[in-house]
């Protein structure tokens, strides 16, 4: 049966005329040349009235730090994920911060978004700040950010009142029967 094939294939391939010429090639033409337009070059007129002349603005610096420059800078990033920054500028503002990645207990959720309990990698992160206000008073801010939450300190934030009494406790419900009569 393959033989058959094989013989058929080239007698078809011997029936081909010798006239036929497989190579074509297809006529070439140069390309068309435009000449590139010309347009008028625009001409807009002048406006009859002159531009208003703003006057400079003038600000009022009540800051008694004209230039505040920065002093000092540093910027360390580590390849654990820690990093550690910090500045001082010239109106002796100061800001400390360090962070570390801490293996903590958490939400986790699979692809599927079926949520579980269990190990995930945190940023713990602590630092400070100080500065002074226009009035002259001296604020310090330290923080902490953990699996607690975020624990500022400071001597000017406000502290909540701390209760010296008994609270009092809810009364005991008494159910109803339905008809408006209270139940013993």
């Amino acid at each position: 049966m393959k033989l058959f094939f094989v013989a058929a294939f080239l007698a078809v391939a011997a029936a081909v005329p010798s006239s036929y010429k497989p190579e074509y090639k297809a006529p070439s033409y140069p390309a068309p040349s435009y000449p590139a337009p010309k347009y008028p070059t625009p001409s807009y007129p002048s406006p009859a009235y002159p531009a208003p002349a703003y006057p400079t603005p003038a600000y009022n610096k009540d800051n008694k730090y004209d230039d505040i420059t920065i002093t000092s800078q540093s910027d360390e990033r580590n390849l654990d994920g820690s990093s550690q920054w910090s500045y001082a500028q010239s109106d002796y503002t100061t800001r400390e911060e360090s962070q570390v990645q801490k293996k903590m207990q958490g939400v986790t959720y699979d692809s599927y978004g079926k949520e579980s309990y269990g190990e995930v990698l945190g940023n713990t992160n602590k630092g400070s700040s100080y500065w002074v206000s226009p009035e002259g008073q001296k604020f310090t801010l330290t923080w902490a950010a953990d699996e607690a939450g975020f624990q500022p300190k400071g001597d000017h934030l406000p502290v909540a009142p701390v209760h010296e009494y008994e609270l009092p406790v809810a009364p005991v419900h008494i159910p109803f029967n339905g008809k408006g009569y209270k139940i013993y």
